[in-house]
């Protein structure tokens, strides 16, 4: 049981908590409570260290801010014992948590999982300090942003937990923000993906990297209101057999966009533009680029607003750089996403989402997409009708939700693994998750890609495009729409090889509206996918992706990004020279 700084805020809400774990003690279970400094208290300490210094040491700020965790399991132990039930208290070092020397953002090496045992076989609630650990010197360190969630769910996984579970002072995950959409939903159940995915986007009831220790080691994760009795929301694999095709509703609302122009479409290029973004740590997300034409290709991507200058002269030195081309940007925008499991195994989900913007006279700009994410950009003035046009198409205000109106269910083919490691591996699994933001690199080499150029440039053109493809059956992987130019607007997406002969027909029927438009495919691409947690802060790693795939003259052709996931289309023939370079160069096995 996790508690966060507002749900042991004060003594009445302490007590609360410590109910909780005695009425589950008392109910058979074996109880380990992770607690976090009492509401407000880290910002005072913070505000203590600024009236002594401007420049406090690392490790003094983490001796100092760990006192808020210390203060909390003391109350805490003292109320479980005023329940009469016995209990025990531990600092990050006394329960065996041991981090690198990486003060105020320390990574956990190992766990120690003996005294914890110990203490529980004797019929004690132990209650560890979230947030902390020691290093090898026994120096007191911090885990840095969400680190009490991931010390639970670190523990939970190495004392292989049935559930864990985090009380905070919300219900539970809702559909999308409540402030926004006042039809929003508590959702009983969410996939580890799907959580992912919002948690990168925004969502802020649980951080990300705790979360992917959770899929990682199977443990169940039940978000709880510390305020009442709710059931909240239980984040777990998804069963096959129940799996909404939506989950949520996310929206980003201050992005900037930067577009380059006209640039050379060969190897090298994309390492560069992603390299000056790295030099100035710029969060770059929502990259998109279309297939080039006559040697030139158009990138695009999102920054947050209070970036753009930055990386318009980033940008500039990259065009400059290149020798051609230029640099164009767009404000007042922001990103709408959906997320769901189901989207796996149904062909409807793009068209519904661009239907229901449509019919809300919202127009998309640029359009981004991963296995379980769909992405558009859209005026910022237009972004709150656009969250709340979503969630009522995918009628996620209702308990019961019918599948998209347009396409069909396909069989779900992958099943879900389940873990069978040791305490140790574990352990040692937690030390490479903490040491590594790529954690796989998956490849596709069943697509063809088709292209549609000089679109118009209006709502409702990407819906009916996609419905015509979705009502044929036809699973569309990738989606990249690029900003539109004077000449209309340009679609890219990825199906299965085997579909492309189909798709080309259905895809004609539509044309004929548009006189203009013009249809290209490629039957024979490849998908490479680099995944991990944190992509969009870790600036680098697309840097060094696109500079291995120049180093082996490997051309990309489209690229397509989410918060946890950089695809990128190659030629089929360089698919397992490009495996190759990226699992060398991210230190991974094939």
């Amino acid at each position: 049981m996790k508690f966060g700084g507002t749900s042991v805020a004060d003594a009445t809400k302490v007590r609360n908590a410590a109910k909780r774990a005695v009425e589950a003690k008392r109910d058979g279970k074996q109880v380990v409570m992770v607690v976090s400094a009492r509401g407000k208290k880290t910002d005072e300490l913070v505000r203590l260290a600024q009236e002594i210094t401007d420049s406090p040491t690392p490790r003094e700020m983490d001796m100092l801010l760990s006192t808020g965790e210390q203060e909390s399991v003391a109350l805490m132990a003292m109320a479980v014992h005023e329940l009469g039930e016995n209990a025990i208290s531990f600092t990050g070092g006394q329960i065996g948590l041991r981090t690198d020397d990486s003060h105020t953002k320390a990574r956990i090496v190992r766990i120690s999982t003996t005294r914890m045992r110990e203490q529980l076989d004797a019929g004690n609630v132990v209650i560890a300090a979230g947030f902390q650990g020691v290093d090898e010197q026994l120096n007191i360190t911090t885990l840095g942003r969400g680190g009490s969630d991931t010390t639970a769910t670190a523990l939970a996984a190495a004392l292989g937990a049935n559930l864990c579970e985090i009380y905070t002072d919300v219900e539970g995950v809702f559909t999308t923000d409540p402030r926004i959409c006042e039809d929003a939903r508590l959702a009983p159940r969410i996939s580890y993906d799907e959580m992912l995915e919002l948690a990168s986007l925004g969502a802020g009831v649980m951080h990300a990297r705790s979360i992917e220790f959770a899929k990682k080691y199977r443990v169940p994760i039940r978000v709880r209101p510390s305020f009442a009795d709710g059931a909240g929301t239980l984040i777990a694999p998804e069963p096959e057999d129940n799996m909404a095709i939506v989950a949520g509703v996310a929206l980003v609302p201050n992005e900037a966009r930067v577009s380059l122009v006209d640039i050379p479409d060969e190897p090298g290029v994309m390492q560069l533009v992603f390299a000056k973004m790295s030099d100035r740590k710029i969060p770059i997300d929502m990259v998109v680029q279309n297939v080039g034409t006559g040697g030139t290709a158009n990138v695009s991507f999102t920054v947050p607003q209070d970036d753009l200058a930055e990386t318009l002269t980033a940008a500039s030195e990259a065009v400059g750089e290149l020798g051609s081309g230029s640099v164009t940007q767009g404000t007042n925008l922001a990103k709408v996403s959906v997320v769901g499991a189901g989207m796996r195994t149904h062909t409807g989900v793009a068209c519904q989402m661009f239907k229901a913007l449509a019919d809300a006279g919202i127009n998309i700009s640029i359009v981004t997409t991963s296995e379980i994410k769909i992405s558009v950009l859209v005026s910022r003035d237009d972004c709150k009708a656009a969250v709340r046009a979503v969630h009522t198409g995918f009628g996620l205000e209702n308990v019961t939700r019918a599948n998209p109106a347009v396409g069909v269910r396909t069989e779900m083919t992958e099943s879900q693994p389940t873990s069978t490691n040791t305490e140790d591996e574990i352990i040692a699994g937690l030390n490479a998750m903490e040491d590594i933001v790529v954690s796989d690199v998956q490849l596709d080499n069943t697509q063809s890609r088709i292209t549609l150029s000089r679109l118009p440039d209006e709502p409702g053109i990407v819906s009916r495009l996609f419905a015509a493809v979705a009502e044929g059956g036809v699973m569309v992987d990738m989606i990249v729409q690029n900003v539109a130019r004077s000449e209309g607007a340009n679609v890219s997406f990825t199906i299965p090889r085997v579909d492309v002969d189909r798709s080309l027909l259905l895809i004609r029927e539509v044309l004929d509206s548009w006189p203009d438009a013009e249809v290209s495919h490629d039957r024979e691409i490849a998908k490479l996918s680099v995944m991990g947690i944190g992509l969009r802060s870790h600036t680098e790693v697309g840097a060094r992706m696109f500079r291995v795939l120049s180093e082996s003259g490997i051309n990309v052709q489209m690229i397509n990004t989410s918060e946890i996931r950089i695809s990128a289309v190659v030629g089929s023939d360089q698919a397992d020279a490009a495996v190759a370079c990226l699992t060398s160069e991210f230190g991974l096995t094939v």
